[in-house]
């Protein structure tokens, strides 16, 4: 397998997919659900998880041990069979959105499709939910857009400055005493694409 690990600022390490049999394999909801609950809420055996995502312990820990397969995952040391813990081996997942095959192309647009659709139903719920938010959340939280008239590397170079930007909170997630008293963890979506790609 020449999936990579790589460092990245504040603690962020990122798992860079380069297998289409990895991409493939993350590409499936409850694996990015229990691979997001591990980077969020430390290790976990596959019984928590389970209670935690509302599957069962046996659909957890076999998609933990498929994880492990491609190295998203790890036992964590400690507890037999579905009570032993495991741990992301990484904060962050990516993949290169240019592929020079067939077969890449294809499972990486496999991974994105899954991906646009869990983050729709993520923000379908927080839309039902938000009525019952505190003002100063439902006032903090963004939804919409900005029509911007950019050339592709200025519309990179803006991505850039966003992650940079962002980047800045991410060292909370690693390092929980940083959290100042109030935080949330909040999902920041990063989405921009070519709105004419239709008229071509």
């Amino acid at each position: 397998m020449d999936d990579a690990e790589q460092t990245g600022p504040r603690g962020r390490t990122v798992t860079r997919l380069t297998d289409p049999r990895a991409l493939r394999a993350y590409a499936h909801p409850v694996r990015m659900a229990l691979v997001g609950l591990l980077r969020t809420e430390g290790p976990l055996t596959a019984t928590r998880a389970a209670e935690l995502l509302g599957e069962s312990s046996g659909t957890c820990s076999f998609h933990l041990r498929q994880l492990a397969k491609y190295g998203l995952v790890e036992e964590a040391g400690g507890g037999t069979g579905r009570e032993k813990p495991w741990r992301a081996t990484t904060t962050s997942t990516a993949w290169d959105a240019v592929t020079d095959t067939q077969e890449m192309a294809a499972a990486t647009g496999l991974l994105q499709s899954v991906i646009a659709e869990r983050y729709f139903e993520q923000l379908m719920r927080w839309l039902e939910a938000s009525p019952d938010e505190p003002a100063e959340w439902r006032e903090a939280a963004m939804l919409g857009d900005r029509i911007l008239w950019v050339t592709a590397e200025e519309l990179a170079e803006l991505g850039r400055r966003v992650r940079e930007l962002s980047d800045e909170y991410f060292e909370r997630q690693v390092r929980p005493e940083l959290r100042p008293p109030g935080a949330r963890q909040a999902t920041w979506l990063n989405i921009a694409f070519p709105g004419d790609f239709r008229k071509r």
